[in-house]
């Protein structure tokens, strides 16, 4: 009996620390949307005691591979979202995975968006975080961008991704 109580209280402690408010401040999310303003899909992020989960599920974004990087500003002004500013790289390294000298804490790999548009892909960013050191959730915020064209996972300082085609600010 002793051990079915201690599993019991286990779980009630779980259940209870997965309610409270301090539990929810680590989730955030984004809408992104177009040059247009059509929304294309959402984000949302989890802090794991790995890094950062984000789940991103797209319903009509533009088919084929695409660069998907945070950002280190948390405005979305079309047409070209530059209000956004460059990858989050708050250790100051160099674009890529593939860069000996890199990656941004920004840097995650490619999507590969089929003809329907529609997708669903999880990445976990051990680079960030929604609060604490390296921060999603700062003074200006932060964004999701997904690029025209797919990263080459080298070249500095966006891997010729070319252009920003949605964005979405990161909100609490």
């Amino acid at each position: 009996m002793g051990r079915k109580f201690a599993w019991l209280a286990g779980w009630l402690a779980g259940a209870v620390l997965f309610a409270s408010p301090a539990f929810a401040a680590d989730t955030a999310s984004a809408v992104l949307k177009d040059p247009q303003g059509k929304e294309i899909g959402k984000a949302t992020l989890a802090a794991t005691p790995s890094g950062t989960l984000l789940t991103l599920e797209l319903t009509a974004a533009p088919p084929g591979a695409h660069g998907f990087h945070i950002h280190t500003t948390g405005k979305c002004e079309p047409p070209d979202f530059a209000s956004a500013g460059g990858h989050f790289n708050p250790d100051e390294t160099k674009h890529g995975i593939l860069n000996p000298e890199g990656p941004h804490a920004g840097d995650m790999p490619n999507i590969h968006v089929p003809e329907n548009g529609k997708l669903t892909v999880e990445v976990l960013n051990p680079l960030v975080t929604l609060s604490k050191e390296s921060a999603l959730l700062d003074e200006d915020g932060s964004a999701l961008l997904i690029h025209a064209d797919a990263d080459d996972y080298m070249t500095d300082p966006a891997g010729h991704a070319g252009g920003r085609i949605a964005c979405g600010v990161i909100t609490p």
